[in-house]
């Protein structure tokens, strides 16, 4: 308990001197591949992650982005859990391995024993190009439940460092609600929202978010083997934010 409450009190203190800091930045835009983090760590729990994400950009249909993801992880303890990843991103016929990102959570609360359940996400990623030197993100995961609805909030920054491009810092959120219809079909909506850099919000028309229905499911293959999924089209709510994307998420648990 006593190394939970000091982990609590550092990452406070990272986040808060994260948001003091004088950034300057470029123009960012959220991964067509992004997806909602939950809070809840399970110990000794394996995935295997697979992500895949396609947008269309205001511009026109000929200039979709995509991207997707594999990833391993790992129920460490009671409250870390950690997982890595290699992405990769095309535009058209053109593809690259883009970057690889190590994950990391911690459960900062005991699942249901308060009201809302918090975690602490750091995740830190280091881009094929170097120009963009490297990426970290990190920040507060919030998880509520009542009778058979449940929804999230995640407060997070994000930005890159010690390179040449997209340099700074960037607030935003993740919103998410869902009913449990059943557990191989659950019905909800998702939102992904950037506000601007942390000293220097943009206008409503600047910010990037996009909005839309979702759907979720369960299916148990095993005592401790599962297939779990979600499937979003979101749709652009602002001039700065993609016209529409299409993001997916498949975990096989084990």
């Amino acid at each position: 308990m006593m190394m939970r409450n000091n982990l609590i009190q550092g990452l406070c203190c990272l986040t808060l001197l994260s948001v003091s800091a004088l950034v300057h930045a470029g123009e960012y835009l959220s991964g067509p591949a992004d997806y909602i983090y939950s809070p809840r760590v399970e110990e000794g729990e394996r995935e295997i992650d697979t992500k895949f994400g396609t947008q269309t950009p205001r511009s026109g249909e000929d200039n979709r982005q995509s991207g997707a993801s594999i990833g391993f992880g790992y129920g460490v303890s009671s409250w870390w859990f950690t997982e890595i990843y290699g992405k990769v991103i095309w535009d058209g016929t053109n593809s690259q391995f883009d970057a690889v990102e190590w994950e990391n959570k911690f459960q900062l609360t005991e699942t249901g024993k308060y009201p809302v359940d918090i975690g602490f996400l750091l995740e830190l990623e280091r881009p094929q190009n170097r120009n963009e030197g490297y990426e970290a993100k990190y920040g507060f995961l919030f998880q509520s439940e009542w009778k058979k609805w449940v929804a999230n909030l995640n407060v997070l920054m994000q930005g890159h460092y010690t390179g040449t491009e997209n340099q700074g810092t960037y607030f935003g959120y993740q919103g998410q609600v869902k009913y449990r219809l059943q557990p191989e079909l659950e019905l909800g909506a998702q939102i992904y929202s950037w506000l601007g850099q942390v000293n220097n919000w943009n206008t409503n028309e600047q910010q990037q978010s996009s909005a839309g229905p979702a759907i979720f499911g369960k299916t148990k293959l095993g005592r401790k083997e599962a297939l779990k999924y979600n499937v979003a089209y979101l749709w652009g709510t602002t001039t700065a934010s993609p016209k529409n994307t299409i993001r997916m998420q498949v975990e096989y648990e084990f």
